[in-house]
């Protein structure tokens, strides 16, 4: 069948505002923070047009469209039921995790976190004053997963909230029931609230349908706010607009509350694209997994058959690998610019042995960064 959308079109970003290409000269490839150098879906862009056509940019309410399109994607897609009501709108899921650490919990309690992890969730408790307890996953067979045991065994009375990022990001796990249900139990025991980072849960990769961690039961639920965003699948991130979903009326009230006056409304343009994406681009997805699932498989040999002194394991979904360069003499992040080669550093992620790669770029992108990782780390 022939491929109607062009991932391997290179498309330039220098000199334009990217954040992604834009910290670095042009002689080196970015391939760091999580957005993708593919162009947005069609649809989306149609949308985009349109909006801007109107000519007005006022602020922006979510209208009873962009919010049905919500309710609608997440019955289709995880057939869950939820009720308007419990969303709240955000224009990015970051100052959510920081919202949630002052919505519930105090002083003295403790925010507790699974790490190697996305950097903001071992920041946001530091930034909001609260106590961190961070439990660094395990490895099961060759893939990380929750240490459940020490989880039992380290929390204490003070912990009260649970920053969970699922699917996981940098390993790239998508958890399965069973792992889920086990945390489940242990929330409940210790009488966690849990603030699900659910960004990624539309790129799954491994074919399997990512399981809501607020749909594992009622009980959980009521415990339980969503953070999602249709922005990394749609590559739309720079659009700024997310939702929580927060099924119990008083922690919704609670989290409205440390929201006011610091967390804005997002913009209109963000509602536009968000609302095109979960109705129209579905298409565009289901090629972009394909695309996405060719790279990382093509990533993974490059890594572990060409060049032996890195490891890397199967990414089960997100567009981020997490790669071991610990065997290298020299594994810092100038090392890697030196040859020409922009990535996340391990170190802010809880675990400095590893560096992040987005694969979510044109497979030419990517062929020419192993290019230059093999000639780089060979010896001479």
């Amino acid at each position: 069948m022939t491929q109607p959308f062009d991932f391997d079109q290179v498309i330039d970003r220098h000199g334009s505002d990217s954040l992604k290409w834009g910290i670095y000269p042009p002689e080196i490839l970015p391939m760091w923070v999580a957005d993708m150098d593919f162009t947005s879906p069609p649809e989306v862009l149609t949308a985009l047009h349109q909006r801007i056509d109107h000519g007005v940019f006022g602020y922006a309410l979510a209208t009873q469209k962009v919010t049905d399109s919500v309710v609608n994607w997440l019955q289709q897609r995880y057939d869950w039921t939820i009720d308007p009501q419990w969303l709240v709108w955000l224009p990015g899921l970051v100052p959510a995790l920081h919202a949630a650490c002052l919505s519930y919990t105090e002083a003295d309690q403790e925010v507790v976190t699974f790490s190697p992890v996305y950097p903001p969730f071992l920041s946001a408790p530091k930034i909001c004053q609260r106590r961190h307890r961070d439990i660094p996953l395990t490895r099961d067979h060759g893939r990380y997963t929750f240490d459940l045991r020490r989880f039992d065994d380290q929390l204490t009375d003070k912990s009260r909230l649970l920053l969970l990022c699922h699917p996981h990001n940098p390993v790239g796990r998508a958890f399965e029931k069973q792992e889920l249900t086990a945390l489940a139990e242990q929330c409940i025991k210790h009488n966690l609230i849990i603030c699900s980072d659910e960004i990624h849960c539309d790129l799954v990769l491994n074919h399997t349908r990512h399981i809501p961690f607020a749909c594992l039961s009622e009980e959980i639920a009521q415990r339980t706010v969503t953070l999602m965003s249709a922005a990394k699948t749609f590559n739309i991130a720079g659009l700024n607009c997310g939702f929580a979903i927060i099924p119990n009326p008083t922690l919704r009230r609670q989290f409205n509350h440390a929201a006011q006056g610091m967390i804005p409304h997002p913009n209109a343009l963000g509602y536009t694209a968000t609302q095109a994406a979960f109705t129209q681009a579905e298409p565009w997805r289901q090629a972009l997994l394909e695309y996405l699932r060719g790279n990382r498989d093509y990533l993974l040999k490059e890594i572990n058959q060409r060049l032996p002194m890195l490891t890397m394991e199967p990414v089960e979904a997100t567009y981020l690998a997490w790669i071991n360069v610990s065997a290298l003499e020299d594994c810092r992040p100038v090392f890697f610019e030196q040859a020409g080669l922009g990535f996340s550093a391990g170190e802010p992620f809880g675990d400095n042995r590893f560096m992040r790669l987005n694969f979510g770029c044109p497979r030419s992108t990517l062929e020419e960064a192993m290019l230059r990782l093999e000639q780089a780390i060979s010896p001479r």
